[in-house]
């Protein structure tokens, strides 16, 4: 049992100062005030004065095998290490594959999503990766998401972008089908996530097939929609007609991206012209592949981060995004995206144990999963199975 006293709560509403009260991997009770049970059961106490507590994130992009592999095999990126996840406030991840289906398979993906749920956080996956035909486990996608319980939709399918299939409409329609039946018969959310190249098409196939089927928006979220000006003006016309976009915290000039929009003045400008903000979710991109221009004509590879994604939500805050407005992109809003809410995203009665602690500089300070503390005072107290320090 664990009790946090004098929390400043965002669940992700504000809620003020309040008590929280953890019961295994559950939020058993939040009020005003709780006195320690007294019960045989030993109980911790955590003091968060001054401090805020708000749900921990929901990254829906994360490369957990590793991604890249684009300059050949040594430049593919390592797997991802629980504590990379932990410190920067993610508690629950969506795995993808990426550009590689070749190299790398959805089966791996799946048992890598199964070690980090046994190391303490909550993990899902995506099937198939950025080509058509689909790389899936069970020979179809329908069947994938079914079938196996961490499997919650179809993605990354690579559009407008030179590394693309090319797919065509109809085929498109094809899987956004596969995916919202599969979700139907397994009471998933069936959702597909469209890589977005900076193409001069955009999402525009996405319009096309929402005015011609019965499809709904919702099961469409594509992502790294600020990595261009015109996909921008796009995504944000999507998210008007009910679909999700997803922001990617990782694309900034900072980190050697060109043209884009950065991710707290993407969520700023969705605010200020009333994009509605519950379409809107953001991701890091973590763990994949980055290629940082030199001046001599080469590159550096780098490994994109999955703090990037606290970094951005607290940039937000300082431009004026009101916290709950700027938690709920990273943490209610992709858990609905992708069926996970109720248990994810927010601190309530019977919701899983997922928080956040911040400190007086709003930096991750502690971070509970499923009641675990995995991070204390910025640094990692659990670590992944084969960590070194």
């Amino acid at each position: 049992m664990l009790l946090i006293k004098n929390a400043n709560l965002y669940d992700p509403d504000p809620k003020g100062i309040r008590d929280i009260l953890i019961v295994d991997e559950k939020v058993f009770s939040v009020a005003e005030h709780i006195d320690p049970p007294e019960l045989s059961v030993p109980v911790e106490v955590v003091s968060a004065d001054g401090k805020t507590v708000i749900p921990g994130y929901v990254d829906q992009h994360v490369h957990v095998i590793g991604g890249g592999g684009e300059a050949g095999p040594y430049s593919r990126t390592p797997e991802v290490f629980l504590s990379d996840v932990t410190t920067a406030g993610v508690t629950t991840v969506i795995g993808v594959l990426g550009t590689d289906g070749t190299g790398r398979h959805p089966e791996s993906l799946l048992a890598k999503v199964r070690g980090l749920e046994t190391e303490g956080i909550s993990a899902y996956m995506l099937t198939a990766s950025y080509e058509i035909p689909l790389r899936t486990m069970t020979g179809d996608a329908r069947r994938d998401i079914i079938l196996i319980d961490k499997v919650l939709g179809i993605g990354e399918i690579a559009l407008s972008d030179h590394r693309s299939s090319q797919p065509t409409k109809d085929e498109l329609k094809r899987i956004l089908t596969q995916a919202r039946l599969g979700g139907m018969l397994s009471a998933k959310a069936g959702v597909v996530q469209f890589h977005m190249g900076i193409g001069k098409n955009g999402i525009q196939m996405l319009f096309d097939i929402l005015d011609e089927t019965e499809i709904p928006p919702r099961h469409m979220i594509p992502t790294h929609v600020n990595r261009a000006p015109h996909l921008f003006e796009q995504a944000k016309e999507l998210a008007r007609r009910g679909g999700y976009i997803d922001i990617t915290s990782g694309i900034r000039e900072q980190d050697g991206f060109t043209n884009c929009i950065k991710p707290s003045e993407a969520i700023r400008i969705c605010m200020e012209e009333g994009v509605p903000m519950e379409q809107i979710t953001m991701s890091s991109d973590g763990n994949g592949s980055m290629s940082v221009p030199l001046p001599d004509g080469g590159a550096k590879l780098l490994v994109t981060r999955l703090s990037s994604l606290h970094e951005e939500v607290r940039d937000a805050v300082k431009a004026g995004v009101p916290v709950e407005k700027a938690i709920r992109i990273c943490g209610e809003n992709p858990a609905r995206a992708n069926g996970l809410f109720s248990k994810k995203g927010c601190i309530r009665p019977g919701s899983d144990a997922d928080l956040v602690i911040l400190d007086e500089e709003f930096l991750v300070d502690t971070v509970f999963a499923r009641g675990q503390k995995m991070v204390e005072y910025g640094k990692a107290l659990v670590k992944g199975t084969f960590e070194t320090d």
